[in-house]
């Protein structure tokens, strides 16, 4: 079985309000790309990973007119898609949902909230944590609730599966260095904190005996920055677990925390517009439980250039250069 995770940037504006795709010749949000080329960059890609499920971030939006699981069903009954079937979770104000694109004939999977019962509150309320060490707790929320799935496989095999798009760190609209200093720290305070609300329902599905796959994006990693080391770890170290109790695994995860000289893999690539460069990050992890790592798991980052095959394929190069600033994560697994 082959489980992925994709950011696609500005998916939403891909479709019109009845959920049909616009494959028209003007200019989509992306810099520079029609919307008909993005979209035959994105069928391109989605044939290529061939996944027999997706979770797909920044999805197309829910809203009064909109709903993601029907623009994504209806991308893949024009493309003939084996992907056909979309489930998605609690909408958001961003036009940025977190929706499971999956093939049918292969699992079934429906939106199925936790919480309540222990550590950690649903995902659409609220968590309670102190920010700011003032000894007063905060109000924690996500502006993206992550997608809480249990998911059966046709072989009859049952797991849980959580999509995550976890706060950006980034400092937007700061008007000078003091304000991005400022910004960034209380973003980084909230991205945290959302990660710690995952990892609580990580552990509650651990102790009930479920296998579990924690899948998206963190926006954050080890050594993505300099405010690790005032908070000590990143999100995804503290989603993964700690001290060798019930911790999840990523090999790239696990690359970037040794940090012994290596080469850390990445999944996205941004252009900093004012400095004319590209920005590479690690940013997309599949993370799993240690059950399923008995499972022969093999995890593959489509990256344009660090990709062998993808390198080597010239179609597939560009479209996933012109699909999105993110790649896909795959994970082929035996359930």
């Amino acid at each position: 079985m082959r489980v992925a995770t994709w950011n696609v940037e500005w998916f939403n504006s891909l479709f019109d309000d009845e959920g049909q795709p616009l494959v028209t010749g003007d200019w989509s949000s992306r810099w520079n790309v029609k919307r008909s080329d993005q979209i035959a960059a994105i069928v391109h890609v989605l044939r290529a990973i061939d996944a027999d499920a997706l979770m797909v971030i920044e999805a197309p939006d829910t809203s009064r007119k909109r709903d993601s699981a029907t623009a994504l069903r209806n991308l893949a009954k024009k493309y003939n898609l084996r992907l056909s079937d979309a489930v998605t979770g609690f909408a958001n104000d961003t036009q940025q949902e977190i929706t499971l694109m999956f093939d049918p004939s292969k699992l079934t999977a429906v939106h199925d909230p936790r919480g309540g019962n222990g550590a950690s509150p649903r995902f659409d309320q609220s968590f309670h944590m102190d920010l700011d060490l003032d000894a007063r707790p905060d109000d924690v929320v996500f502006s993206k609730p992550p997608l809480e799935l249990a998911v059966k496989t046709k072989s009859g095999t049952d797991l849980r599966l959580i999509g995550v798009h976890a706060k950006s760190k980034a400092p937007h609209g700061a008007r000078n260095d003091e304000q991005a200093r400022r910004i960034s720290i209380e973003n980084r305070r909230k991205q945290l904190a959302q990660c710690a609300w995952v990892r609580a329902r990580v552990e509650e599905h651990l102790t009930a005996g479920e296998e579990i796959i924690v899948l998206g994006d963190f926006n954050d990693g080890p050594g993505l920055d300099e405010f690790e080391k005032l908070f000590g770890r990143s999100g995804v170290e503290i989603v993964l677990g700690e001290n060798g109790n019930n911790c999840l695994f990523d090999p790239h995860a696990r690359m970037a925390l040794s940090r012994r000289g290596i080469a850390i893999p990445t999944t996205s690539r941004f252009f900093i517009r004012d400095e004319n460069r590209f920005l590479s990050a690690l940013l997309d992890y599949i993370m799993i439980s240690a059950g399923l790592r008995r499972k022969n798991p093999r995890w593959r980052i489509w990256h344009p250039f660090d990709d062998g095959a993808a390198y080597n394929d010239p179609k597939l190069r560009e479209s996933l250069l012109t699909a999105s600033d993110h790649f896909p994560v795959t994970l082929d697994i035996t359930l």
